[in-house]
């Protein structure tokens, strides 16, 4: 890696210390941008399409036609990469609706801001060390998840205050990630996650009906599962339902999967159960998350 690292800022490749957008930028003032959050293992962004079908309809949702194209958007990418020196990486990509006059409703012409950052990263694939320091700690929240008939959870967007507030709540406890409810008290996911959990040897996650976002984690996760068997669920759950799980994980594109120690500061499973780790990943956490490492590998450095 370069000692300092190197941002794609509009084309060209800035320091980050010096990498700006314009005070007048909608990204800015209304977060009116489209972002896509990867990871690059061995020098390739992992389920590029995927992220860029998601970002493709984040941009439908928001009318931000950009014009701009998948490759183009990857060759700015790959540049970053290889600018920095980087093969195990944090990739952010965003485009944002640009400059444009002072007033809430956007002009049909977009000349798009377009910003990828990158960080460092461990290795991924088999025998990788996580990025997280330990299994979670997760907190249910009173900060609601925003109705899709608001702001559609599909849309993947810099306004992420919803999150923010959720967070904040977790300044009382000490817990590492929220759990949001949507207004009918059915559980969404994380600030920055989506949720599992495990309950009579079967995988349940909240639906894609609900406010939910559709992480492509989660859906290689629940990929990985029907290929192995392993009865999946998706439907609307209560807190308390997830507090009573024999075992409970996030993911997200950085954590990949994160096993889930307590909820609401209860401990999550039995620890003397026999399968168990000792680390608060029970077997089936244990099993997906060697499944995925496997799937990495074989897509990433085989």
């Amino acid at each position: 890696m370069t000692e300092e690292l190197l941002y794609h800022v509009d084309g060209d490749l800035v320091a980050a210390d010096e990498a700006t957008v314009n005070v007048r930028d909608r990204g800015f003032l209304y977060g009116d941008a489209a972002f896509e959050t990867m990871r690059a293992y061995g020098g390739e962004v992992f389920e590029w399409d995927a992220h860029m079908d998601r970002l493709a309809e984040t941009c439908d949702v928001l009318g931000l036609n950009h014009g701009l194209s998948a490759g183009g958007l990857r060759q700015r990418v790959d540049e970053t990469l290889a600018a920095n020196e980087l093969r195990e990486a944090y990739v952010r990509l965003s485009i944002t609706r640009g400059v444009q006059p002072g007033k809430l409703t956007p002009d049909t012409e977009v000349d798009p801001t377009v910003v990828v950052i990158v960080s460092e990263l461990p290795r991924g694939g088999q025998g990788s060390q996580p990025v997280w320091d330990g299994p979670a700690t997760l907190q249910t929240v009173k900060t609601k998840r925003v109705p899709d008939a608001s702001i559609p959870a599909r849309a993947k967007t810099h306004n992420y205050l919803n999150g923010i507030l959720a967070r904040l709540e977790l300044r009382v406890t000490g817990a590492d990630e929220a759990m949001m409810v949507d207004a009918d008290g059915h559980v969404t996911e994380g600030a920055t996650s989506n949720l599992f959990f495990v309950r009579d040897n079967a995988l349940r996650t909240p639906s894609l009906d609900g406010p939910v976002l559709p992480g492509i984690t989660r859906r290689v996760v629940l990929e990985l599962a029907r290929e192995e068997g392993i009865p999946v669920e998706e439907g609307q759950y209560t807190p308390a339902e997830i507090r009573s799980a024999d075992e409970v994980f996030l993911t997200n594109s950085t954590w990949e999967l994160r096993p889930v120690e307590t909820v609401d500061g209860l401990s999550i499973g039995d620890e003397e159960s026999e399968g168990s780790t000792g680390t608060a990943a029970g077997p089936v956490t244990t099993l997906l998350s060697r499944l995925f490492d496997l799937r990495v590998e074989a897509d990433s450095y085989e």
